[in-house]
C-alpha cells in the first residue's frame, strides 16, 4: 500500500481533532506546569518538574505520531469500493465453521479499529486471511488457539 493509510474522512476528521486538541489546548498546560515547576526553584529535587517534563515528551511523541498517521492518510472514496472480493472497508459476514458462529466486521485502518463496534484493523490476522477473497470461499485463518475455518457469507459497504 505505499506507505499510506487508506481512511475514511471521518476517521481523518477525528484524528485532526485531536491532533488539535494536543496542540491548542494539551501542549500550552504542560507548558504551564513546567513554568509553575521552575517558579518553585531548585530543579534538581523538583518531582513536579521532572514529572511535567516527561509529560512534555510524551505529549510530543505522541503530537509527531500523530501528524505522521494524518500526512501518510489517503481518504477513500467510499462510491468506489467494490465488493466482488473482500477489501478494506468491507462489512464482511463470516461464519465459523467449528462451532457455526456467525460475525460481521468492518475492515478498517489501524487508527480506526474499534474491536467492540465490530471495526476490525485491517492488520489483524483475520482482516489478512479475508483480504481478496470472495462470498463463499472458505479461509482458514491462524488465531491464537489454532487454525479455524471461516466460510466469506456476504460483503457490503
Amino acid at each position: 500500500m505505499s506507505g499510506y493509510s487508506y481512511i475514511t474522512a471521518e476517521g481523518l476528521k477525528k484524528l485532526r481533532e485531536e491532533l488539535e486538541h494536543l496542540e491548542t489546548i494539551e501542549r500550552p498546560a504542560i507548558s504551564k506546569q513546567i513554568g509553575e515547576a521552575i517558579d518553585k526553584g531548585d530543579l534538581s529535587e523538583n518531582a513536579e518538574y521532572d514529572a511535567a517534563k516527561e509529560a512534555q515528551g510524551l505529549l510530543e511523541a505522541k503530537i509527531a505520531q500523530l501528524r505522521g498517521v494524518v500526512a501518510n492518510s489517503r481518504i477513500i472514496d467510499e462510491t468506489k469500493i467494490d465488493t466482488s472480493k473482500v477489501q478494506m472497508m468491507n462489512k464482511v459476514t463470516i461464519k465459523n465453521q467449528k462451532n457455526g458462529a456467525v460475525m460481521t466486521y468492518t475492515l478498517v485502518s489501524e487508527s480506526e479499529a474499534d474491536f467492540k463496534k465490530g471495526k476490525l484493523s485491517i492488520n489483524t490476522p483475520i482482516a489478512k486471511g479475508l483480504i481478496g477473497k470472495k462470498v463463499g470461499e472458505i479461509v482458514e485463518i491462524k488465531v491464537p488457539n489454532g487454525i479455524i475455518p471461516f466460510e466469506i457469507v456476504d460483503i457490503s459497504i
